[in-house]
């Protein structure tokens, strides 16, 4: 990467909220592991990476398969929303120090060298965990799980990020942490910058440990000079 600073508007971010910027993903774990013993189903770990990036219903739905539950639509309605209780009682007290290292500083960056901003995520209490790490104003759009009918993989969501930023697909980088989101992102015929571990974020562009460990302008440089 080299150290020129842009001063072109060529690329938009799109961010993946949970494990991307902040690490909530404890809560949701928490949260589903508390529901799921209504059915006597032990939820581990592993299990648990099956949900990420899954919308609230699609990820009840998983759980309910593998418990050999059958229930009702209005039954799985009052289960989801059981399960964001329980989530939201639990990041009562969320705020800017729970942001994940390195986050602020790179949307600071961003939006001094005036890179637009949107998130993609498939939480419904985007929003709110926006505005209580205090982030909320480095994005020129938000589509979260209310705005989208399909999970990722399915690209839809980084999609109508990039149409609410007015940006070709292309033109996109998208920071994600997932398998299902680097696999929507690159459906979306978006570049993919992975945080994580290369051995399990391999079909992304580049990947990162964490946000303290480059900058916006060197992602920027990376994909120009391509």
């Amino acid at each position: 990467m080299t150290n020129k600073i842009p001063t072109s508007r060529e690329f938009a971010f799109i961010f993946d909220l949970d494990g991307v910027l902040v690490d909530t993903s404890k809560n949701h774990f928490l949260a589903w592991k508390k529901l799921a013993q209504k059915f006597d189903f032990e939820l581990t770990e592993k299990f648990n990476e099956r949900l990420q990036g899954v919308s609230r219903l699609d990820s009840l739905d998983l759980i309910l398969e593998a418990a050999h539950v059958e229930i009702e639509k209005h039954d799985k309605l009052k289960l989801a929303t059981e399960k964001n209780i329980f989530y939201l009682e639990s990041i009562a007290e969320l705020n800017e120090n729970d942001l994940l290292p390195g986050v602020l500083d790179f949307l600071k960056e961003a939006k001094r060298i005036e890179i637009p901003i949107a998130l993609g995520s498939a939480s419904k209490n985007a929003n709110l965990i926006l505005e209580k790490t205090g982030i909320s104003p480095y994005f020129a759009a938000v589509v979260d799980g209310n705005m989208v009918t399909k999970s990722k993989p399915n690209p839809e969501v980084f999609l109508k990020a990039a149409e609410l930023l007015n940006y070709d697909p292309k033109r996109c980088i998208v920071f994600e942490d997932s398998i299902k989101g680097v696999d929507a992102a690159v459906s979306a015929k978006m570049h993919v910058v992975g945080i994580g571990t290369r051995n399990k974020l391999n079909e992304a562009d580049l990947v990162f440990r964490g946000f303290q460990y480059f900058k916006a302008y060197e992602i920027i440089n990376w994909y120009t000079i391509m």
